[in-house]
């Protein structure tokens, strides 16, 4: 390991996804990258680039007290592990809702507080992955996006707290990028709505919107997507919050619109339209 190289430390970095393009850009970028995932098995395409890999359970206070060490120093730590879910708000699991919270929210706090005395050795640099949906109304993606905005919130006031201190803080807002989550997330979870849902009598158009299927083979190419954001955050100053990914942009021109601009355009894309047509329908009869 080369002594004079930039550490970056990337969480969720599993085969076949975006943290493990990033831990790869990275690697080609010059850094020395300590990529890590809760299943050492499910990280071997990085091992056999030459990445150095480490075992982190974010949820496990052991699992992160054990990385930490195993890394001497620290110059970039990216929070970009994650937990994706779907459903509409009034018929969420709270228990399931919880853990999305602990695994995008509180599990990013707790591995920056414990690198934390590398970053300040280093005046080094954290970037929270959030969503491009921390700006969007989007139906059935209440939870997922509420706990993006959190960090979102959280990442921000980091970025003013630890200024005094020379550590950056950035927010990787990310779009539509190419990855094996929609299609995991179909097979393991295959999201249903429970059987007293009051959206019952559009149970088909609703379960075809929590498989996403509409976006299994959209977006931007996870390559593509890693070495832009290896290039922002190589710049010298990098900016506080990086749009990438497909739709980044769009989602921060709806931004910039007045309340409720963007509501169409989220309903016709989430399915939303398809539901109230079938809802109508079944109330006039």
């Amino acid at each position: 390991m080369s002594l004079n190289k930039r550490k970056v430390l990337i969480t969720g970095c599993s085969d076949d996804s975006i943290g493990s393009s990033l831990a790869l850009a990275f690697h080609k970028a010059g850094y020395h990258v300590y990529a890590t995932a809760r299943d050492p098995n499910k990280i071997t395409q990085l091992m056999s680039q030459g990445i150095e890999t480490l075992t982190l359970d974010t949820l496990s206070e052991d699992s992160i007290a054990e990385c930490v060490k195993k890394v001497p120093s620290l110059d970039i730590l990216v929070n970009n592990a994650g937990k994706h879910f779907l459903m509409p708000v009034v018929d969420v699991n709270i228990a399931e809702a919880k853990k999305v919270y602990d695994t995008n929210v509180w599990a990013h706090i707790a591995v920056t507080q414990a690198f934390m005395p590398l970053l300040l050795e280093s005046k080094g640099t954290i970037v929270n992955q959030t969503s491009v949906g921390v700006t969007l109304t989007l139906p059935f993606q209440g939870v997922y996006n509420s706990s993006k905005a959190a960090m979102s919130m959280l990442s921000d006031t980091m970025r003013l707290e630890l200024e005094p201190f020379g550590v950056k803080v950035i927010e990787l807002r990310t779009g539509v990028v190419k990855t094996n989550l929609i299609k995991t997330m179909r097979t393991s979870t295959n999201p249903t709505i429970p059987e007293d849902s009051i959206y019952e009598p559009a149970r088909e158009s609703i379960e075809k919107s929590l498989r996403q299927e509409q976006f299994e083979n959209a977006g931007m190419e996870r390559e593509q997507w890693a070495e832009a954001v290896v290039q922002d955050l190589s710049r010298k100053s990098p900016r506080p919050v990086i749009w990438r990914g497909e739709a980044a942009f769009l989602s921060w021109v709806l931004s910039l619109l007045p309340f409720g601009w963007s509501d169409g355009i989220a309903k016709k894309f989430s399915g939303l339209n398809d539901v109230a047509q079938i809802l109508g329908k079944k109330k006039q009869l």
